[in-house]
């Protein structure tokens, strides 16, 4: 890639985290910086990875642990090289909801699938491709209940509370080891959230 990529940064964290809404803080942020971005989401993205996502979170269908897996790459492979990389490669930041680090805490951690061959599969699935910067909020299991009530929950999100928990111990793991990446305290207030992941991507301005 030239010396021009764009910068690529991923929200992560167990599901009502708020991601989605530091996203559009964020989107506000680049905005104001004059930086070009795309803002997207996982799984998602693409026509094909939208179809994807509506089976993956559609509560009338069971889907197979292994089958989850294949279904997130599939999703992620046409995602990458539809829009990540060519975004990135015209110097396009990504802002992404969302990436590798979510299957290997869901699948991997709580799905109790091999993380190598979990880690193999994304490899695949991304070419390679990984984050300049994630950032993962970190919630405790109790707050779940209490966040957001105004939609119905999807497949993923009516998992028993020893599902995220599992997710949730997996990500703080994950964000221990994992290069370029930062666990930040997701039940401070939003102001105060939003301020540490702005100082985080100001730094990978040129």
């Amino acid at each position: 890639m030239n010396k021009r990529r764009g910068r690529f940064v991923v929200l992560e964290g167990p599901d009502k985290c708020g991601k989605s809404t530091q996203a559009g803080l964020l989107v506000r942020l680049l905005r104001r910086l004059g930086i070009s971005f795309l803002h997207t989401r996982e799984p998602g993205g693409t026509r094909l990875a939208e179809a994807i996502r509506g089976v993956l979170l559609d509560c009338k269908f069971p889907v197979d642990p292994l089958a989850e897996l294949f279904l997130y790459e599939a999703s992620r492979a046409q995602h990458t090289r539809e829009k990540i990389l060519p975004a990135l490669q015209r110097g396009t930041w990504v802002l992404c909801e969302r990436y590798s680090l979510a299957t290997l805490a869901y699948q991997g951690y709580a799905r109790r699938l091999p993380l190598p061959m979990v880690r193999t599969l994304d490899r695949i699935a991304t070419g390679g491709l990984r984050p300049d910067l994630t950032v993962v909020l970190d919630i405790p299991e109790s707050e779940f209940a209490g966040r957001d009530r105004s939609r119905k929950l999807d497949r993923l999100e009516r998992e028993p509370r020893r599902f995220r928990r599992l997710v949730r111990e997996g990500y703080r793991r994950l964000a221990r080891k994992e290069p370029r990446c930062v666990l930040l305290d997701g039940s401070q207030g939003l102001a105060q959230v939003h301020q540490e992941i702005a100082r985080l991507v100001e730094r990978l301005r040129p």
